[in-house]
């Protein structure tokens, strides 16, 4: 699983670097260079663009996954670069903007919005496949999240709008629940779809999460 990011509209990213002119760019090799957001050649018309609104660009990195430890060893290899510039303009995901920020004082800035956790169906087509609830029901859903394949995010499915086993949310797209029907019934295990499952209790894993194993 990859996180999905885009990259955020060039006026927001402008605003941020409102207070810095001599600016490092780090992007990151794994998935934000799938997602074409944050690769090589990303960061390379990142540069251009802020040069060509007198942005002083001293250098740039793409670490080969930007959430790793990795990225203190780059930090370190670019440290003169990174010496000169105000701020460093991140193009990963959340995490690679956090891991950053543990290694320097620079102001970290994030040049993505992190959408989702999900799979590449296809060349250049992803899929959110977990929302990370902490709640897990896919032992009872045949491996399908009802809470992001369904557009209404259903624990107890089908609603009364799905038509021929589609979403009337969008008509293009297959019902969540029809699919969690359609592999229960391959694998026996229909009368799952009668069990009922609670609302999320969202206060039993509070906000920041953290777990402590041993």
């Amino acid at each position: 699983m990859k996180s999905i990011t885009k990259q955020k509209p060039f006026e927001e990213i402008e605003r941020s670097l409102k207070r810095f002119d001599v600016v490092f760019i780090a992007g990151c090799g794994t998935c934000a260079t799938m997602t074409a957001t944050g690769g090589i050649e990303q960061v390379a018309a990142m540069q251009e663009r802020l040069e060509a609104i007198d942005k002083v660009v001293t250098g740039s990195m793409v670490v080969p996954t930007a959430c790793d430890e990795m990225t203190a060893v780059l930090l370190k290899e670019n440290e003169r670069a990174i010496r000169k510039a105000g701020c460093i303009l991140v193009m990963a995901c959340a995490l690679g903007v956090h891991r950053l920020s543990l290694y320097t004082n620079k102001p970290v800035l994030p040049a993505l919005d992190t959408l989702f956790i999900g799979v590449e169906e296809k060349p250049g087509q992803f899929r959110e496949v977990c929302a990370q609830c902490g709640q897990c029901v896919l032992g009872e859903t045949a491996g399908i999240c009802p809470l992001t394949a369904c557009h209404k995010g259903l624990l107890n499915g089908p609603c009364g709008g799905t038509n021929n086993g589609k979403c009337e949310v969008d008509k293009d797209k297959d019902c969540a629940w029809t699919l969690i029907y359609r592999r229960l019934k391959l694998q026996g295990r229909l009368d799952l779809m009668r069990q009922y499952h609670p609302p999320k209790n969202y206060q039993v894993a509070p906000r920041p999460k953290s777990i402590k194993l041993g």
